[in-house]
């Protein structure tokens, strides 16, 4: 067959499987009660379009030759940034400012049931507690009223709304709104798994929220943009409920409120130095004219290697972000918002192999006019992914001030340990009854822990500590033990007498 042949001829089978897909679609909508109609033909509707660009787009989504490093004044140091100190009306810049905290996760990857940010982190507060006390501090010191905004998925939505009630006295106004929910597909027919629109019995698996790149559509369609544009608002700062170090920073909102080239920046991308740990974060890059952000998923794999050094690709993004509220706006209006595809394929617990398009919110940056990077401290970006970051998190490294996390000044270095703790800790209720007390890790470089391990009160572990149980042995580790540089291993077993 000819080339033109064989092109003609996937052209029809593509338009042949839109067609199916549209039918499912149509008949899946039929099943939507009335109250929820209009709301599941926006988030159909919005599947489409996705499924319809997922079929277009062949190969990897970037020309590797036409990377290039982005140029010096596209990327600012912060020290730039914060020398250029706070204007007097700190309460009007504030003003213009909304908060917004990705809260669509699931605490499963940490053994927990229901919202992650409903997983206490410090002397019982949770990442919503912390997020909550960090903004009233603001309203309160600055006498504003910056708001608190959470994007909820199906997953998190009915538990997070039960738990505000308890911020009722608090000085924040909280809003919510949900991200979409699309159907995920067979990996084989590419057809919707979902028969109807209810997401309980067997059709809990049968949809996903498509990724946090789904909120220019969603807080759009949500009304909540108007809404904050009606009174004033100017910017909203985006970053995972899970990043303990994603602070209202007063420097960067001066910054784009009194840009000092006179150019509003409608994107502002908060990136920080790549170390060894994190060479699989996306990265900056300049690409057609424009900045750009590269997923490792995008990279041809003959250069994944390339993407992965540290030296080429310096830096990577926090995702903690300040974008333009009428931008997002323009933007969403004129339909040209464009983000990569992400194919997450996924089985399902029968067995069945699906794939979920998703799409990442950093990924629009090139979609923004006079974008920008900051390079920030790396204390910006204090993810709490696993229990061995929760670990550094409830330690005596960090204090805690109106709901921030700040680096204790008794640490020598400002680096933070390495802890790597076994699979018997990657529940939260496992890794809490192995401690009796958190450890104190002040003078700590690096932590491995494997086996059966437990930790008595007040050890405290100094340079680097490796403890190793096999199988079938298991380390108590007595109360009140110092170690430091040490290697344990064998059989260490405390008993009460």
């Amino acid at each position: 067959m000819s080339q033109d042949g064989a092109s003609q001829f996937q052209e029809v089978i593509r338009q042949e499987l839109e067609l199916s897909v549209k039918k499912e679609l149509e008949k899946i909508l039929t099943t939507a009660p009335s109250h929820e109609f209009e709301h599941t033909k926006k988030d159909l509707d919005g599947f489409r379009k996705l499924f319809h660009r997922f079929l277009q787009e062949k190969g990897p989504s970037v020309d590797w030759g036409k990377i290039q490093r982005p140029p010096e004044d596209s990327i600012q140091p912060y020290e730039k940034v914060k020398a250029r100190g706070l204007p007097d009306n700190i309460s009007s810049v504030l003003n213009k400012l909304v908060v917004v905290k990705l809260n669509g996760g699931l605490g499963t990857s940490m053994g927990c049931k229901g919202p992650k940010s409903l997983i206490g982190v410090r002397n019982e507060n949770t990442f919503l507690d912390l997020t909550v006390q960090q903004i009233e501090h603001l309203n309160k010191t600055y006498d504003t009223d910056v708001p608190l905004v959470l994007m909820n998925s199906f997953n998190t939505d009915e538990d997070t709304k039960k738990i505000l009630q308890k911020y009722n006295h608090c000085r924040v106004k909280i809003y919510t709104f949900n991200q979409s929910r699309y159907p995920r597909i067979n990996k084989e027919s590419l057809l919707p798994v979902a028969k109807d629109v209810s997401y309980s019995g067997e059709n809990t698996e049968a949809w996903y929220p498509p990724g946090h790149g789904d909120i220019y559509a969603s807080f759009y369609n949500s009304g909540l943009l108007d809404t904050f544009i009606g009174e004033g608002k100017e910017y909203i700062f985006v970053s995972n409920i899970d990043n303990l170090g994603a602070t209202v920073d007063l420097y960067i909102l001066n910054h784009l409120m009194n840009p000092p080239n006179g150019k509003p920046c409608e994107f502002v991308m908060e990136v920080t130095n790549k170390t060894r740990a994190d060479v699989k974060g996306g990265t900056l890059t300049q690409y057609e004219g424009k900045l750009r952000l590269v997923e490792i998923a995008q990279v041809p794999k003959a250069h994944v290697d390339e993407f992965k050094s540290v030296s080429k690709f310096k830096i990577f993004n926090t995702n903690n972000l300040w974008i333009s509220l009428a931008a997002v706006k323009r933007l969403q209006e004129q339909n040209a918002i464009d983000m990569e595809i992400i194919v997450n394929p996924k089985t399902l617990d029968g067995g069945l192999n699906v794939i979920q398009l998703e799409t990442a919110v950093g990924a629009a940056i090139k979609s923004f006019e006079n974008s920008l990077g900051i390079n920030v401290p790396r204390s910006r970006f204090l993810p709490v992914k696993t229990t061995s970051d929760l670990l550094l998190v409830m330690s005596n490294l960090y204090s805690l001030n109106a709901g921030s996390l700040t680096m204790s000044e008794k640490r020598e270095f400002p680096t933070v340990p390495l802890v790597k703790l076994g699979s018997s800790f990657t529940k939260v209720q496992d890794y809490l009854r192995r401690f009796e007390s958190i450890p104190d890790m002040l003078e700590l470089d690096h932590l491995t822990v494997s086996g059966d391990v437990t930790f008595g009160k007040n050890v405290s572990l100094k340079g680097t500590v490796i403890i190793i149980a096999n199988h079938g042995d298991r380390i108590d580790i007595p109360p009140g033990a110092v170690l430091e540089n040490k290697i344990v291993s064998g059989n260490l077993r405390i008993l009460d007498h």
